[in-house]
């Protein structure tokens, strides 16, 4: 067997992220199958009540997307510049049909791979961090194998920000993509 590449390792290191933070929201976190892969979903993530300023759901359910890169994002404005490759799954995002939301959540992660991760006696340290972005509604694509998306600075996904968007869904309110005026760019 070989051992992984630099990509697999950012891949699994996203997984170990979205899976601590939800953990450490009281939500449940698995893995989604091959059938849910090939539609755009990686991850599923279960909350139940109470939430806070929550509604009248008492369990609410959110799909995930995940991405690692070791590239520095391009601020532009309050946002992440961030090529997302793979149209069909960018179609698959941001779909305004689904039952179940999905979001999609980027791990950023240090150039340098010997700085990814640290522990001692006192910490287990995953540098920098994941944010996430809806991308429900957001227009068509003109390109065939990239899209550039913008990640709002705002939207760290953390368990404060994982409650809020739980919290959200519980009433209904489904997060759409905020789209980017060209004088922003």
């Amino acid at each position: 067997m070989q051992p992984l590449t630099p990509q697999n390792i950012e891949s699994e290191l996203s997984y170990a992220y979205l899976h601590a933070v939800a953990s450490a929201a009281g939500m449940a976190c698995e893995i989604c199958g091959r059938h849910e892969d090939n539609a755009g979903a990686d991850a599923r993530i279960v909350a139940w009540a109470p939430f806070q300023n929550g509604g009248y759901k008492t369990e609410v359910e959110l799909k995930i997307q995940l991405k690692a890169t070791v590239k520095t994002p391009t601020l532009i404005g309050d946002r992440f510049s961030y090529p997302f490759k793979g149209i069909k799954r960018y179609d698959d995002l941001r779909a305004e049909s689904l039952a179940i939301p999905r979001i999609l959540v980027v791990l950023f992660l240090p150039t340098d791979s010997q700085a990814w991760i640290d522990h001692s006696e006192e910490a287990l340290l995953l540098r920098r961090c994941a944010y996430w972005v809806s991308l429900r509604g957001a227009d068509p694509s003109t390109n065939d194998s990239t899209q550039t998306i913008y990640i709002p600075t705002t939207q760290k996904f953390d368990v404060k920000g994982l409650a809020h968007l739980m919290a959200s869904l519980s009433r209904d309110v489904v997060p759409s993509y905020a789209r980017v005026r060209e004088d922003d760019e």
